[in-house]
């Protein structure tokens, strides 16, 4: 048998199963209402002092809807909302450092979205100047912004540059006309050009392309175009990302022909296919599906295995606090994770009353401690020491890989070996390594939602 063919059947075996990008262990549908306001108040009041905190800011608005999106979001064509939204943001941020006690200081600012940029300069300045009254920025190592290069105007450009951005997010998804059409989304390449230009011009030191597969009426050699050309704008990192169908959460997917999207052999292709093409570039693979130049932050982290993984995906920030804010946000403390109420009218009420929009959570247990390392390092590095993890959490290494079937399988299939303690993903099957990292997760199919497809 090929090698060729051993792929393909792997991935018909493996391919079509959904698993969570494991962003964050335990995973959302594990959250519960018995993490509310008051525990996380508790929670940012027992905060060191020394210690640096990460934030995220959701602004959950754009102007038109994409039609792939898995986001929340809102579609709003009037200001009005947008600017109701940023008071209420911003009365967060005042209660959030309220029940810390002090200006704690902040390693990294992350505002995404939705469309961060649909605010006007002046807001963004205007809420910067919230974030700089109510916490400490003069620290912040990174200021990273989401960015819809369709609807960037140069004096937003010019705004994010006199605060600091040190790194852009653009989305692209894909250049085909055709599947543009597809997704609701018609991008230029000259739109995404400029945006880039200007960010670079405004002091953007790192800035990030997404592309998505398995898009409909997407093709191998359409995917490969995308990356072609986006790769000659020398864009420092690609984010490549599988399109994830799941229309019962998220109705507006209806929208997109059922009929037009590829198998799972045909995501793979593309993904490999977009893979390749990023790497003949000059670019290096970093995880799952982050993709950097050889002297970006990502890849030195990747070599020093200092690679972590949250809510925006690979990262190189080791805070353990990210504070998350504004409706839907998930923050994660050093106990466990809290999340905003997702619905806008909802989080605006309760926080307006002065309360903290907290709706769910999870605290974690020691052994949820060892089993988010063990997927972390698999995620990142597609190896782990197995042995020397459980050692740290005083827990037997058996429990883990004794009678565990789907490890087993992977095991027999040559996907993983498992040597010394050493679990080990096998190279030409890394884009299996959620398959792998969910052989670890004790609550995988306990939460009724449908998650991305394997390949």
């Amino acid at each position: 048998m090929t090698n060729d063919t051993r792929t393909g059947d792997i991935v018909s075996r493996y391919g079509e199963t959904r698993l969570p990008r494991y962003t964050s262990y335990p995973t959302a549908p594990r959250f519960s209402g018995s993490i509310g306001a008051g525990s996380y108040r508790d929670l940012l009041g027992s905060i060191s002092d020394t210690e640096p905190l990460s934030l995220y800011l959701h602004v959950p608005f754009c102007r038109s809807m994409c039609w792939y999106c898995g986001c929340h979001t809102t579609i709003s064509q009037k200001d009005a909302p947008i600017l109701d939204y940023l008071t209420v943001l911003k009365r967060e941020v005042h209660l959030v450092s309220e029940a810390i006690g002090r200006r704690q200081k902040v390693s990294s600012i992350h505002f995404g979205g939705g469309t961060p940029t649909i605010m006007k300069p002046e807001e963004f300045c205007d809420l910067k100047q919230s974030l700089d009254r109510a916490f400490h920025l003069d620290q912040v190592a990174e200021l990273a912004v989401e960015i819809d290069p369709r609807t960037l105007t140069p004096d937003m450009t010019e705004a994010l540059g006199a605060a600091g951005l040190t790194r852009a997010s653009l989305g692209v998804q894909s250049f085909d006309p055709k599947v543009q059409k597809a997704i609701n989304r018609i991008q230029t390449i000259e739109q995404t050009a400029g945006a880039l230009a200007g960010l670079r011009k405004a002091g953007a030191q790192s800035i990030n392309f997404d592309l998505i597969y398995g898009l409909p009426h997407q093709t191998v050699a359409s995917a490969v175009e995308t990356a072609r050309i986006a790769a000659t704008m020398r864009p420092d990192r690609f984010a490549v990302f599988g399109y994830a169908h799941v229309p019962a959460f998220k109705k507006h997917q209806r929208l997109i022909d059922e009929k037009a999207l590829g198998d799972a052999q045909e995501r793979h292709a593309q993904a490999e296919a977009i893979a390749d093409t990023l790497v003949a570039a000059g670019y290096r693979r970093i995880g799952l599906d982050h993709f950097a130049l050889p002297d970006d932050a990502l890849s030195t982290a990747a070599d020093r295995g200092e690679l972590h993984r949250n809510f925006q995906g690979y990262t190189t920030d080791d805070s353990q606090t990210l504070i998350g804010l504004g409706a839907s946000a998930i923050g994660r403390m050093s106990e466990g994770y809290v999340q905003n109420d997702v619905a806008i009218g909802r989080y605006a009420q309760r926080i307006s009353s002065g309360e903290l929009a907290t709706s769910k959570g999870y605290r974690l247990t020691g052994e949820d401690r060892m089993r988010a390392s063990v997927i972390e390092r698999l995620m990142c590095d597609f190896r782990v020491d197995i042995e020397a993890i459980t050692r740290v959490f005083d827990y037997p290494m058996e429990a883990l890989t004794k009678t565990n079937t789907m490890l087993e399988t992977l095991l027999r299939d040559g996907v993983v070996s498992l040597k010394g303690g050493i679990l080990t993903v096998d190279t030409r099957h890394r884009f299996l390594v959620r398959t792998v990292a969910s052989c670890f997760d004790a609550y995988l199919n306990q939460g009724g939602r449908t998650h991305a497809t394997a390949a």
